[in-house]
């Protein structure tokens, strides 16, 4: 996993020059919905409340890399590695997801002006309300074929 900031999104050769650009050159008003960058990857980018804890679950990916990035608002992502989960739903779409688990996880606060990067294997849980905060965030998330 990566946390940093968009300035520095070129530093990282894990991530295709098209999506670097793609990414340096989103603003808050990207109309939500599906952005093919290239012939296999792509953005989606959505509004929404963020949740309460208990209604968001850990899911990783086998096939993609997910760059998340939020345009504006914020919210709390969990993470952890996989291997330390245990699977609650068959894997299908690219997604598997994960029973809570028992022991404590890292977490940090993704906001605009920063990304995560998450490499199949790291367990994430987007979208987590921050305290009793209620504001609304768009996000995007770019979809980087392994």
């Amino acid at each position: 996993m990566i946390y940093d900031s968009i300035k520095n999104i070129e530093n990282y050769v894990e991530i295709p020059n098209d999506v670097s650009e793609f990414i340096k050159n989103i603003s808050a008003e990207i109309p939500c919905g599906k952005h093919i960058i290239n012939d296999v990857d792509y953005a989606n980018v959505e509004e929404y409340m963020p949740k309460d804890f208990s209604d968001c679950r850990f899911e990783s990916h086998k096939k993609y890399i997910d760059i998340q990035m939020v345009l504006s608002g914020m919210e709390n992502l969990d993470f952890t590695n996989v291997n330390k989960l245990v699977e609650n739903s068959v894997y299908e779409n690219d997604v598997v997801y994960y029973t809570e688990p028992s022991f404590a996880v890292n977490r940090l606060i993704l906001q605009e002006g920063n990304f995560v990067l998450l490499f199949p294997g790291e367990a994430h849980k987007p979208q987590i309300r921050l305290s009793n905060s209620s504001q609304m965030v768009k996000k995007v998330v770019v979809k980087i074929l392994v």
